[in-house]
């Protein structure tokens, strides 16, 4: 069962939650970062991206850029920007998109699950990515973002949270810039805080990774790494843990994550429709945008055109977890015999875009002449991420994109 704790989190005073609060530091680079943090000397990208505060041009991946985040975290704390929490504690993380709530649970996740398999995974993790998060959290000695993780929705946790969002009124409530609103909640009662722990230990058999893979592998291998380097190690500390936003299963929903390649890898326009068509049923829908409605279903942008991809029977298996999914169909019967696409890791002719982008950025890329051609695919649902968890298997490259993204800076778990 997954182990889930309460702790002292080390957070803003509600009056500037919504300047400190930041985007996580991987869907952004540094002038983006800089452009964000400009006339906000308490935003967390100051920690985050450290280097927006170094001499330009100076390497993200630097002692200077590294030493420059300890001394604004030090700094933060000095100016009571952030404020440790006296007694350990859950808070409630919500998110809303279009209308719609999602609520999250956050919590100290315990680097054992991770390593024993409680804590499940479904994408694999870069060792280059990993070192870069576990160097920052040695240095700051505190897990600063949150990951974002699910579970199987239990009915007593989500009455608990129902409770509370109705009756106690927000510590943070915010339209963040990109129009997402942001809320927040403290559980300050003892015996809530202690039913709560006890739900997760009793049903909650697993939790699963949906977005920070990389942050949550550099998580459980510094609390490793900890543990060996302490001789009086108890098991207790909070080193033992890290910092995660808990989501139940039926809150969620999978984005689509779309395809656009350079080339027809030779064919004509007319010889590479004709090879669709021994794996597809092929249909020319006009200008106007199309978006796929269904499971094997796909939506093409090519010269101008979109067009509709039926998968014909037998080109998936819906007994594989794996086979099932869109993003194996398309590249088992296009990207990879047709287009000679072989690897999505490393491939330079084909590139992902994120569906909260919307249809309409593939359709500009290829009018750009940059892309020949555009895939968009229908989501995966949350029950597929779940069997290929719970099954040991790996989705492919870039299957899930999650939205909104947590913000960072709300809550801090320190491992000391």
């Amino acid at each position: 069962m997954a182990i889930i704790r309460p702790f002292k989190g080390l957070r803003p005073p509600t009056e500037i939650a919504k300047d400190l609060a930041c985007l996580p530091y991987d869907v952004m680079n540094s002038i983006e970062a800089a452009e964000m943090a400009e006339g906000k000397e308490n935003s967390l990208l100051h920690i985050t991206k450290a280097e927006i505060d170094c001499p330009e041009g100076t390497d993200i991946h630097s002692e200077t850029v590294y030493n420059k985040s300890v001394e604004n975290f030090k700094r933060f704390q000095e100016e009571g920007w952030l404020v440790q929490d006296e007694e350990a504690r859950y808070y409630i993380y919500a998110q809303t998109m279009n209308g719609r709530t999602q609520y999250g649970i956050v919590g100290a996740a315990a680097c054992d699950d991770y390593h024993n398999g409680i804590i499940k995974k479904h994408e694999l993790t870069r060792p280059d990515k990993e070192e870069d998060r576990m160097i920052l959290t040695r240095y700051l000695n505190a897990n600063i973002e949150p990951v974002f993780f699910s579970y199987k929705a239990v009915p007593e946790i989500d009455a608990i949270v129902e409770s509370i969002v109705k009756s106690q009124e927000a510590d943070y409530d915010f339209v963040a810039e990109d129009g997402f609103g942001h809320h927040f909640w403290s559980i300050r009662d003892a015996e809530t805080n202690k039913k709560i722990e006890e739900l997760f230990t009793t049903k909650v058999p697993a939790t699963y990774v949906a977005d920070g893979h990389h942050r949550t592998a550099a998580a459980a291998l510094i609390g490793n790494e900890k543990k060996s380097q302490n001789p009086n190690h108890t098991g207790n500390e909070s080193y033992n843990y890290f910092m995660a936003v808990h989501f139940p299963d039926n809150q969620l929903q999978i984005i689509d994550y779309n395809r656009v390649v350079k080339d027809l890898n030779g064919l004509s326009e007319a010889d590479f429709i004709e090879k669709l068509k021994e794996g597809f049923e092929v249909e020319k829908m006009g200008a106007e945008i199309y978006k796929p409605s269904a499971l094997h279903e796909f939506s093409m942008y090519l010269n101008g055109d979109w067009y509709k991809l039926t998968a014909k029977e037998g080109t998936y298996d819906d007994n594989d977890p794996i086979g099932v999914l869109d993003v194996t169909i398309l590249s088992n019967q296009i990207l990879t015999p047709v287009l000679d696409i072989q690897d999505l890791r490393t491939s330079k002719r084909i590139d992902f875009v994120g569906g909260i982008r919307g249809l309409g950025e593939l359709k500009k890329r290829v009018d750009s002449g940059e892309m020949e051609v555009a895939f968009a695919l229908f989501p995966v649902s949350m029950q597929q991420l779940i069997n290929i968890a719970d099954s040991g298997n790996i989705m492919p490259p870039k299957t899930t994109w999650f939205e909104p993204k947590l913000r960072s800076g709300l809550v801090i778990h320190k491992l000391d």
